[in-house]
């Protein structure tokens, strides 16, 4: 099995280094990864600029058959990964293990998630792992975790392309593992607003986590809150189908009828 392996972190964040050893002897691995520390980035990839790529030797006791490191975002690693570094295309993509959770609303933000995604986009199986602890750094629960997944889904768990979210609460005694949807996370933003030397404003921004009431049973926030281990199957497809429905029932268009496109009405 060819496995190509991501994260936001950065290539020597201790999560990815923990990933792959726990991947080492399932197959080929190959590890492209950021230069540097690229949490929150979302989908945002390079075009302004040109990426630079440095081949990077991790260590021995790592197994890989060969890691990059890109002056780039966690999608631009994915892009680069399939389209020119690697010999033969991955079989699977993982992304992690990332230091701190990727729940509810977090997929938006997340860089992990979003190598993952872009995994999916290029036509791979794809999962994206998560430790949802920012201070503990024992990421070894959920790399055997994600090597027993992986393991799984080899067997044939699924029949076509998939998106996984798992995330992992810190230590190794937990109540088992629920398959979940997306909770909600919000934040309470906050601005920390300074001035530098030549009396120029900046902004540093933080948060504060908001503790929501509609984080029911089923969602990964609560099975994480539980100490379950959350495994949530995404998709690409942002579509309100409701919404279409419900725009389409009300005369919504009507509104619209004397718009001019092109020389003739809608």
């Amino acid at each position: 099995m060819r496995i190509l392996v991501v994260n936001d972190d950065g290539i020597y964040a201790r999560g990815l280094s923990a990933l792959v050893r726990g991947l080492k002897d399932l197959g080929e691995i190959y590890v492209v990864a950021p230069d540097r520390e690229r949490s929150a980035t979302g989908h945002s990839i390079t075009v302004h600029r040109p990426l630079r790529v440095r081949k990077v030797a991790l260590s021995s006791d790592f197994g890989v058959a060969a890691s990059w490191s890109v002056d780039g975002t966690p999608s631009d690693c994915v892009k680069l990964a399939v389209e020119d570094l690697l010999p033969n295309p991955p079989e699977i993509v993982l992304s992690g293990i990332n230091q701190g959770s990727n729940l509810g609303t977090d997929v938006l933000y997340s860089g992990t998630v979003s190598a993952a995604v872009e995994g999916l986009i290029s036509g791979f199986p794809s999962v994206a792992v998560s430790l949802t602890s920012f201070p503990d750094r024992d990421f070894s629960t959920a790399a055997e975790f994600a090597r027993k997944l992986v393991t799984v889904l080899e067997k044939g768990a699924f029949s076509q392309n998939f998106l996984l979210n798992v995330n992992v609460p810190p230590g190794d005694r937990h109540n088992g593992v629920k398959i979940t949807r997306l909770g909600n996370r919000r934040y309470i933003n906050i601005f920390d607003k300074r001035t530098d030397p030549r009396g120029r404003v900046y902004y540093w921004m933080g948060g504060d986590l908001l503790e929501m009431e509609d984080n029911q049973e089923g969602t990964d926030v609560s099975a994480v809150k539980n100490n379950y281990i959350s495994i949530t199957p995404l998709r690409l497809d942002l579509t309100d189908y409701p919404g279409i429905d419900n725009l389409n029932s009300n005369g919504f268009l009507e509104n619209f009828k004397t718009i001019i496109t092109g020389g003739s009405k809608i």
